[in-house]
């Protein structure tokens, strides 16, 4: 009985963290509902040193469409700096979940070509 008892009590613990866990929405649908888009400045060093390449970065939109937080997934360290900065001006339409206003994550790529 004790043993149904924790199973019991940890599986709502676990239920509890994951409802604050944001949804995942897709690469497409963050960008339909992207109301300001800011290009990422391509830095004079990375020009000088010719560094080109993909960026992914994922971030998490708040309830009222700004970005909370971005993460790099991967990329030159020197171009994620940009893409990152820029991509936290980004705002977006709220994303809806029975018609509430919810956070959601989605992946972000940038590509700098010179």
């Amino acid at each position: 009985m004790k043993l149904l008892k924790i199973v019991f009590v940890s599986t709502l613990i676990c239920a509890a963290a994951l409802a604050g866990e944001p949804k995942r929405v897709s690469h497409t649908a963050a960008l339909e509902s992207a109301t300001n888009k800011v290009t990422p400045d391509y830095s004079p060093i990375a020009k000088q040193l010719k560094i080109q390449g993909a960026v992914h970065l994922d971030a998490v939109i708040a309830e009222d469409g700004s970005v909370e937080r971005v993460d790099i997934v991967s990329g030159n360290p020197v171009l994620t700096k940009p893409a990152s900065e820029a991509l936290k001006k980004w705002r977006f339409k709220p994303f809806l979940d029975e018609e509430k206003p919810v956070k959601v994550i989605a992946t972000f790529d940038f590509d700098f070509k010179l």
